[in-house]
């Protein structure tokens, strides 16, 4: 079958769907992989067959031109559900993150080339990450099956169902769904109509371990998550055994390249490790130790290390409990010290602590002394080494991505509306 996957371009974004097509790919299926300009040779640096589509988003422009009172309220959204907000907060997520992210990743020009590509190329399937709602679109107008590939819980849907219950609960007149408005118009263009299958997709691809999915009935198929980092070389410094236990610090990938504030201050990392009895790796890159005033004896600082190389090395990881660090130290059997402030972030943090895994610190509660706490009691106490391991082997025990094809290959056989080329 022909595959055509889709991604806005973020690389973080972009490397949770690398072993998905790496391993349709070995199959013996025919993968392309659509995006916006920008993301193609990222595409082709990991060996696959990229479509350029549109022009290049403008959603980072946007968050660094409105910069704190965007980004702020983007912190502010509770994906997790736990604030119990009313619908007027469901409703101004739903409005907002339509207008300045969901719109703006998924660009006229990028919708419309991507259509155009799908008609050319015929893809049985399509498959999108969960904001690359274009995928979606591309499918209805060719009638391709569509699956998304879920990089973490299924907090959007969550968030979805909740709003669209209580915006049906209002007289007609008083209903406003930004994000199926924007889809209506979008689908109308190419002679199709909105229904809530574009938003859900026909079917999840989940690569959230069991413990941490969310089970909300979608028909769904289970997959290994497979740590992927890019174009990597291990360092030689990484092949001796560390002589005392070894830390990692990350911010991730994407502080790197998009104008959001770090939620966690270099300089109070640094404080908190400093002198401990500990080999710390800080993963940065010089515009981020730019904003620290010192590096303690006991850093080495480095631009980037293959997480996959580094973490099996390491007693502990700190990090801001972005989905690819999260996953790949989960995979890695490595308890977690995760400082998460927003969206997602804060649903695996807390899940990771409730298992006895790692350590949630929100981000308002970090200072020195409690970041040095927790650090050291990942370091000492065996328990979140053995809880780290069993969430390992839980994730071990999912099929891979070469396992999960088999399941996906029938589902599209189901789905698209159109015979096969094949």
């Amino acid at each position: 079958m022909r595959v055509l996957i889709t991604s806005l371009a973020v690389e973080a974004h972009f490397n949770n769907t690398v072993p998905l097509a790496w391993a349709l790919r070995a199959a013996g299926h025919e993968v392309h992989f659509a995006s916006h300009p920008a993301l193609t040779g990222t595409i082709t640096d990991a060996g696959l067959v990229a479509v350029p589509v549109g022009t290049d988003h403008t959603h980072h422009d946007l968050v660094r031109d409105l910069g704190a009172e965007l980004t702020g309220f983007y912190r502010d959204i509770d994906v997790t559900g736990d604030r119990g907000g009313g619908y007027r907060e469901l409703k101004g997520a739903n409005t907002l993150l339509t207008a300045t992210f969901y719109a703006q990743a998924n660009n006229d020009s990028m919708v419309d080339e991507l259509v155009d590509y799908a008609r050319f190329w015929r893809p049985d399937l399509i498959v999108w990450e969960p904001f690359t709602f274009a995928g979606a679109v591309a499918a209805r107008a060719t009638g391709a099956a569509h699956a998304r590939l879920l990089w973490g819980p299924d907090l959007f849907l969550r968030t979805r169902r909740m709003f669209r219950q209580q915006n049906a609960e209002l007289p007609e007149e008083r209903r406003d769904d930004a994000l199926e408005e924007w889809l209506s118009w979008t689908l109308d263009r190419f002679g199709c109509s909105f229904d809530e299958e574009v938003v859900t997709g026909q079917w999840n691809i989940d690569q959230m371990p069991p413990s941490v999915r969310l089970d909300l009935g979608r028909p769904s198929v289970p997959m290994r998550y497979v740590p992927y980092n890019g174009p990597s070389v291990v360092p030689h410094w990484l092949r001796t055994p560390p002589d005392r236990p070894r830390v990692c610090l990350t911010l991730g990938i994407t502080s790197r390249d998009l104008p959001y504030p770090n939620m966690v201050s270099l300089d109070q990392l640094f404080e908190a490790v400093a002198g401990l009895d500990a080999e710390i790796v800080a993963t940065f890159d010089a515009g981020q130790l730019a904003g620290a005033t010192r590096l303690p004896d006991n850093v080495r600082a480095t631009d980037f290390v293959p997480l996959q190389a580094l973490l099996p090395t390491c007693t502990a990881v700190v990090h801001h409990g972005g989905v690819g660090t999260w996953s790949t130290a989960a995979v890695c059997g490595v308890p977690q010290l995760v400082v998460a402030g927003m969206w997602d972030n804060v649903y695996r943090a807390r899940r990771l602590a409730e298992r006895g895994a790692g350590i949630f610190l929100p981000p308002d509660e970090l200072t020195p002394a409690a970041l040095r706490d927790g650090l050291e009691q990942l370091l000492t106490k065996p328990s979140f080494r053995e809880e780290a391991h069993l969430l390992r082997t839980e994730i071990e025990a999912e099929p891979s991505p070469a396992a999960a094809v088999p399941a996906i290959a029938e589902l599209t056989a189901r789905h698209r509306s159109r015979p096969s080329r094949s």
